[in-house]
């Protein structure tokens, strides 16, 4: 009983990580493409938020579940895949972690736009690429490490 309910917050954490990404993703593009101002720093606000109650959340819970499912199952933290799951998890972190910084930044700057009734400035279009670009490592890398959770692959 216990492996299943790990095993169930486990993938719960990954649907959400991946989940919360892509819907990020999505809303914040979406947003952008309307060059709208007030709503980019709308959409931005919330964003923000989410990634802090959702992706902050299972960030947090998918090593702790993942570390009580190899204790449960007698799997080792040495095991290959194990491995390559935990450094990806640190490639996910190493440019979520900054995004989260441009999100903000992105927000506060279109805000200004709007205030001011201007539109989004220089510097809101280079960290937009650069969240864009971001993106890809990342989404990539939560790919990867879902992919190694199920095939178990042995290395």
């Amino acid at each position: 009983m216990t492996y299943l309910v790990l095993k169930y917050l486990h993938i719960i954490g990954a649907a959400v990580l991946l989940g919360t990404g892509a819907g990020i993703a999505f809303f914040l593009l979406m947003a952008h493409l309307t060059k709208d101002a007030a709503f980019v720093a709308r959409t931005a606000r919330v964003v923000v938020i989410a990634d802090f109650l959702f992706t902050a959340s299972a960030v947090v819970a998918q090593p702790l579940t993942g570390y009580l499912l190899i204790r449960e199952t007698g799997l080792s933290l040495t095991d290959g895949w194990v491995v390559a799951s935990l450094v990806l998890y640190v490639v996910v972190g190493a440019f979520w972690l900054p995004v989260i910084w441009m999100q903000m930044k992105m927000g506060e700057l279109a805000a200004a736009a709007a205030m001011a009734g201007k539109p989004l400035p220089a510097r809101y279009h280079r960290l937009f690429r650069l969240w864009f670009a971001f993106g890809f490592p990342a989404f990539g890398a939560v790919l990867a490490i879902i992919w190694l959770m199920i095939a178990k692959p042995s290395f």
